[in-house]
């Protein structure tokens, strides 16, 4: 679970600190981390000790150690030295490796009990019962947030988005996947949807030195019990999705912005193409040329206000009616008219919809 650069790391202060190099092997006697290079004759007399009853002994000039999980042989530790000055070096080396130890078992045993909830695979008995034990607050205001890192994944991106929070331990962040970062924000009582936007701003701006244009960030709606992250992190998901549909310029997106799209994407591909038969007489709006798509884009952009619009496009009022005229023959619908245009705004959101569906599809 400790990576060997954290032990030599350790290993590497203690050794700067007190002059005495250092050795941490595994129970079979396989160099984790050293201060020194010659460990290679160290082997056998590692493999007598590990077999043996003894927690310590000094042999060929070093003393040697033992770092037990739960009564399991772990590592070995080699103090050089038979003084009493390598004995003290090495037993504090060999108390940093059990705390190490200790501290990333319940971070592990954390990350795996977050994933279990993510994902639905806990009995609400379990929920609160782990909780318990792992010291994680029940009632506390939680977020799910997603982080999308892109193709160009490259195995940083979770020290990335861990970095945001500094280590805090009420923030957690996961993955469940290979493409996506999952991070479980603990919020403040008066913390608001737009303080999670600008969090999501600084895990983007983490990138910076890549690529960035990928990454995006979706989250779900706040929940005040630790049995509904998983719903947060469902909304998240959805809001990814939906978000890559309808909203795709847009970096970060929040569930409860979602809209109408939300429904839309839930909708089954047969009664979407119904909808659109009907609407359009068999027809698709691809049918319709560039001119006519720019016009009843910036005519819903501004609120269905004509005179707005035809300013916005440098056209005449008068031609501006000429095109919607022309749009209702075609159509059967006057986006001049509320009703109308609620349903080919619809219609305009299920064709892309549909568009997204098939492309997934290959």
């Amino acid at each position: 679970m400790i990576s060997n650069q954290i032990m030599q790391n350790t290993i590497e202060g203690l050794h700067q600190l007190t002059k005495v190099d250092l050795a941490v092997t595994d129970s079979d006697g396989v160099v984790c981390a050293s201060t020194f290079n010659d460990t290679a004759q160290f082997a056998d007399a590692i493999a007598v000790f590990a077999a043996s009853e003894a927690d310590s002994q000094v042999a060929l000039g070093y003393h040697f150690f033992k770092v037990f999980d739960d009564q399991q042989l772990e590592f070995v530790i080699l103090a050089k030295g038979d003084d009493e000055e390598a004995s003290t070096v090495g037993k504090i080396a060999a108390f940093h490796v059990q705390e190490l130890m200790i501290a990333y078992k319940e971070r592990f045993d954390k990350d795996n009990f977050i994933k279990n909830l993510l994902l639905d695979n806990l009995l609400l008995v379990d929920i609160y019962n782990r909780s318990k034990k792992l010291h994680v607050d029940i009632n506390a205001r939680r977020v799910v947030m997603i982080v999308e890192v892109g193709p160009d994944k490259d195995g940083d991106e979770l020290d990335r988005v861990r970095s945001v929070f500094g280590g805090k331990t009420k923030d957690f962040v996961t993955a469940v996947d290979e493409h996506n970062i999952i991070v479980v924000k603990e919020l403040g009582e008066n913390d608001t949807f737009e303080d999670v936007d600008k969090i999501a701003a600084v895990i983007i701006d983490a990138f910076h030195d890549k690529d960035n244009k990928n990454i995006r960030v979706s989250y779900g709606t706040v929940v005040g019990e630790i049995k509904e992250v998983s719903r947060s992190y469902k909304e998240a998901s959805m809001a990814m999705d939906v978000g890559k549909i309808f909203f795709n310029e847009k970096k970060i997106i929040a569930y409860s912005a979602l809209g109408i799209g939300r429904l839309i994407y839930q909708l089954p591909i047969p009664l979407c193409k119904m909808f659109i038969s009907e609407i359009f007489d068999n027809k698709s709006p691809d049918d319709f040329d560039e001119e006519t798509l720019t016009t009843i884009d910036k005519f819903f952009e501004n609120s269905l206000n004509v005179s707005e619009t035809s300013r916005q496009l440098y056209i005449h009022r008068n031609t501006l009616v000429y095109r919607l005229d022309k749009l209702e023959k075609s159509t059967g619908l006057d986006l001049r008219v509320f009703e109308d245009a609620i349903t080919f705004k619809i219609a305009l959101m299920v064709v892309k919809y549909m568009k997204y569906m098939e492309d997934e599809k290959f």
